[in-house]
């Protein structure tokens, strides 16, 4: 049971950020694409203090435009995706003062959808990283490759005449020299792989439109593969060729889901608002794919928030109850708890060891140690003056919180 009076730290706490000074970002450290280095939410690159202070410290505080993308933290750079009136922008900034680098951006006016306007206009993808480039999604569905150096733009190709309803959110992947996009609309979709240096389209499957979760790079009996939502199924796709294996139909209230699969040895999660959760195998028999339900829940089911794995737990904030910590066996799907109802409409969870860290759209963070018996919050701070959907980059010392229209760097003395 959530009990929000306890402050002190445990032993057992990995940190946020640690005592002393600013720490410069090192290979290990660096945050290059949605959910952290391996797309997972795990944060390996935190220190840990010997107690969590009353407060963080706030190191600055900038004005950089509007947009849900997370900050990218890569050597001495630190990135940023983001509206600013009607252009599309990618800021380079440093990391230790937000000083302005780079700034390199292109025009991108767009209409709302009516139903978007509590949430803003974007963009809402994430950047990723590599080899010396940043790839874009804007919300509009244009794709973009910069250098990462200079600013430069090396690539675009525009965005298609239909979108989404709620328009993108996916956050594009790269593997190896290719970067994967779903774009499009309901219809019209095509999940398509980029030639990372020029843009060629290396491949493209156009069986369903993009959904508004973000794909993930995984190898599935012998074959690597992206495996995403789309608009009406989950698929697993063949890196190497663009080719169909496998899909689930798969269909939530909202027609679509916000989520990013989640693995856990050899099942994934099936899970989207009014579809509870369920866990299935993907099996091949030969050239024949097939999938399997393992086991089923109804009693949580994940919608915007994302899940995150430890110890063969799946931490996550259910819709239900209007926002509802809860924790579920992935061997057996048994709920083992569920915390408070009532917390928050979207929350942004990360882990590190047992402890996870969860900035909830009302701008405060929850420091939580976990187990299989239920959770304790170890720490909160108030963040941000204003609603934070954005998913915060955790560095070593440091937490980088982006809120409707401001960076912000916190620290931990």
């Amino acid at each position: 049971m959530i009990t929000m009076q306890r402050l002190a730290a445990a032993a057992a706490v990995v940190a946020l950020l640690a005592p002393g000074a600013f720490v410069p970002a090192a290979a290990a450290q660096d945050w290059t694409q949605w959910r952290g280095p391996n797309r997972d939410g795990v944060a390996a690159a935190f220190d840990v203090p010997a107690a969590w202070p009353d407060a963080l410290r706030k190191q600055w505080t900038i004005d950089v435009g509007s947009g849900y993308a997370t900050p990218l933290l890569v050597g001495d750079h630190l990135y940023l995706f983001v509206r600013q009136g009607d252009d599309e922008v990618m800021l380079a900034l440093d990391p230790a003062t937000g000083e302005e680098i780079w700034r390199s951006g292109y025009p991108a006016p767009f209409e709302m959808n009516p139903a978007t306007n509590p949430h803003g206009p974007g963009p809402k993808s994430t950047p990723a990283y590599a080899d010396g480039r940043l790839f874009t999604l804007g919300m509009s569905g244009i794709v973009s490759a910069f250098d990462a150096d200079g600013g430069e733009l090396l690539w675009q190709v525009p965005g298609t005449p239909v979108e989404p309803l709620y328009h993108t959110a996916m956050s594009p992947v790269v593997d190896g020299d290719i970067v994967i996009f779903h774009v499009g609309g309901h219809d019209d979709g095509a999940l398509t792989a980029y030639d990372t240096a020029t843009g060629d389209v290396r491949w493209s499957w156009s069986g369903d439109g993009p959904a508004y979760g973000s794909p993930r790079v995984m190898e599935i009996e012998g074959v690597r593969q992206v495996v995403t939502y789309t608009q009406a199924n989950v698929v697993g796709v063949a890196v190497a060729t663009g080719e169909l294996l496998w899909r689930r139909p798969f269909t939530t209230e909202y027609d679509t889901t916000s989520q990013t699969p989640v693995r856990y040895g050899d099942i994934l999660l099936q899970t989207g608002r009014g579809g509870g959760i369920t866990a299935y195998r993907v099996l091949r028999e030969g050239d024949a794919w097939t999938t399997e339900d393992v086991w089923h829940t109804s009693e949580v089911a994940l919608h915007m928030t994302n899940g995150v794995v430890s110890d063969g737990v799946l931490f996550g904030l259910s819709y239900l109850n209007s926002g509802q910590y809860f924790g579920l066996d992935l061997e057996t799907g048994e709920v083992l708890w569920t915390g408070s109802p009532r917390q928050a409409e979207n929350a942004s969870i990360l882990r590190s060891g047992n402890t996870f860290l969860s900035l909830q759209d009302d701008a405060e963070l929850l420091v939580v140690s976990a187990s299989r018996s239920g959770l304790d919050v170890v720490a909160s701070y108030e963040v941000a003056d204003s609603v934070t959907w954005t998913q915060p980059t955790l560095v070593g010392n440091r937490l980088y919180v982006k809120d409707i229209s401001t960076l912000t760097l916190w620290t931990l003395d």
